[in-house]
Order: C-alpha cells, then sequence, then structure tokens
C-alpha cells in the first residue's frame, strides 16, 4: 500500500468519524422536530418524513391559558439572574485565585472544581426543609440560590483559566503608568477577559435553563415553574394519556434558541474554552 493510498483511507476514516459523531449530536433533535410536526396517533409510526405535517402539537403548546409563556418568561428571570450573580463573583474570584499570591489558592481551586461534582440529589431534602422554614417554596430564589451554588464553580474554573493566560505585562504597564490595581482590572484586564466572560455566561445560562431536579421539587404553581418543569406536568385529553407531540413541541421551542445562540456566538465560545490551552 502506498503512502498516498495509506493518506487517502486515513482521511476517509476521520471524515467518517466526523460524520458519525455529527449524526449521533443531530439525531435526536432531529427526530424531536419530525415528531414534532405529526399528528399525535401518528407519531409512532418512525417515518423519517412526516406524512401530513401539522402545527396541532405547537398549537397545543400555547393553548392552555398561556401557562407555557409564563414558563418561559420565568425561566428566563431565573437563568438570567444565575448568569448575571455567578459572572459578577465569578469574576472576582477567578481574578484572585489567577493573579494574587496567597496561601492554599489552589486547595481553595480544587475547593469549587468539587463543589462542582457534588451530586444535586444529596443536597435536594435539606434544600427543600430549609426553604421551607423560610416561606420560599414556589418562589424563584429558591431555584436561583442552588443553581447559583453549582453554576459558580465552573465559571470561576474556567475564568481563573482565562485570567492566567493573560500576560501579566500588561497588568504591570498600567500599574506603572499611575492605575490602581482596580483600575488596571477595569480598564486593561476586564475588556481583554470579554471572550472568557462570554464562554462562560453562556455555558452558565445553559445550565440553568435546562435545570429540572431543582426546579421540579421548589416550584409548585405556574407561577413560578420554568419551561422544564411546565414541559413534564403537560397532561394530555385525559389522565392515562401522555402527550408526546405537545411535550415534543415544547422542547422543540426551548431548544432553538440555545442552538442559535451557540451557533451565533461559536467562534467567542471556542475562543474562551482554549484559551490558557497553549501559552
Amino acid at each position: 500500500m502506498t503512502p498516498l493510498t495509506r493518506r487517502r483511507l486515513g482521511d476517509a476514516g476521520l471524515y467518517l468519524g466526523i460524520a458519525a459523531i455529527i449524526l449521533f449530536c443531530v439525531a435526536p433533535f432531529y427526530w424531536m422536530v419530525v415528531s414534532s410536526l405529526k399528528d399525535p396517533k401518528a407519531i409512532f409510526d418512525n417515518s423519517l418524513v412526516p406524512r401530513a405535517p401539522t402545527l396541532m402539537n405547537y398549537e397545543a403548546v400555547f393553548g392552555a391559558q398561556n401557562t407555557f409563556v409564563f414558563a418561559l418568561r420565568n425561566s428566563l428571570i431565573i437563568a438570567g439572574t444565575v448568569t448575571v450573580v455567578a459572572l459578577v463573583f465569578g469574576v472576582f474570584a477567578a481574578y484572585a485565585i489567577a493573579r494574587l499570591d496567597f496561601r492554599g489558592k489552589n486547595v481553595v481551586l480544587g475547593l469549587f472544581l468539587a463543589t462542582s461534582m457534588f451530586p444535586g440529589v444529596a443536597i435536594l431534602t435539606p434544600l427543600f426543609q430549609l426553604f421551607a422554614n423560610l416561606g420560599w417554596i414556589d418562589t424563584y430564589q429558591a431555584m436561583i440560590i442552588p443553581d447559583i451554588s453549582f453554576s459558580l464553580p465552573l465559571g470561576v474554573w474556567i475564568l481563573t483559566s482565562f485570567f492566567r493566560a493573560m500576560p501579566w505585562e500588561l497588568e504591570q504597564a498600567a500599574r506603572v503608568d499611575g492605575c490602581t490595581r482596580g483600575q488596571a482590572f477595569r480598564q486593561v484586564i476586564l475588556p481583554l477577559a470579554v471572550p472568557g466572560v462570554f464562554t462562560t455566561a453562556i455555558l452558565v445560562f445553559i445550565s440553568a435553563w435546562n435545570e429540572f431536579m431543582i426546579a421540579n421539587s421548589m416550584s409548585v404553581t405556574p407561577a413560578s415553574q420554568p419551561v422544564t418543569v411546565a414541559i413534564a406536568q403537560f397532561s394530555g385529553i385525559s389522565q392515562y394519556e401522555t402527550p408526546y407531540g405537545t411535550q415534543l413541541a415544547a422542547g422543540v421551542i426551548v431548544t432553538v434558541p440555545l442552538i442559535v445562540l451557540v451557533l451565533i456566538f461559536q467562534r467567542r465560545i471556542i475562543s474562551g474554552l482554549t484559551a490558557g490551552g497553549v501559552k
């Protein structure tokens, strides 16, 4: 076998592998879109293309007294608040860990990472009891605070790597020009950290948007239920029917904005994730 043939076979194997990964990632979403366009009686016919496309499932999503619209509003409030708070605290914590010299900072960073690995189900019962005593059940804060506790370590970890990759000379030059440490951070470091901050914001927002377990336990009425809980509680014509078509249509509505967001800002996300990989 000639070197040219081996190279062509290697390229063919690479392309086949990429195609298999794309198919593996796209197939579930494609099936969800196709099934959402089918009549409820035709969902299980296993056809790759709907024979008689219909929007009745999407009409059913928005038809129940606008509860789904309220759920979208709740998810936006919860995920937006979690993202803003996690970024504010995460930026300062990551900068301190990356730039300042103090004892045990590697231990602190390790504790942040360990916190993100802690199973949420283990603290669900004590959290519910605590929030019940505070009268917080069925309120936004009962979902925002736990989401921050899981999103903040992720943000600190990503931003710390980003700050460490920045050359110290930039901050030192600003200090020489008369800036205080705070001014150097605001005017020099923070503008350069935009790709990392943006990447962290996207990842934290998606994590908070998709959270279900804590929201399902803390929200009781549509006044505070996010979309993940609202979709799970969709009811069919009778109590023995599962509205698969309506749930799939709602899943498409919830997923599409996230996909569009990632596709639009994919360059910033990639640059933020790879920052610090090569020094």
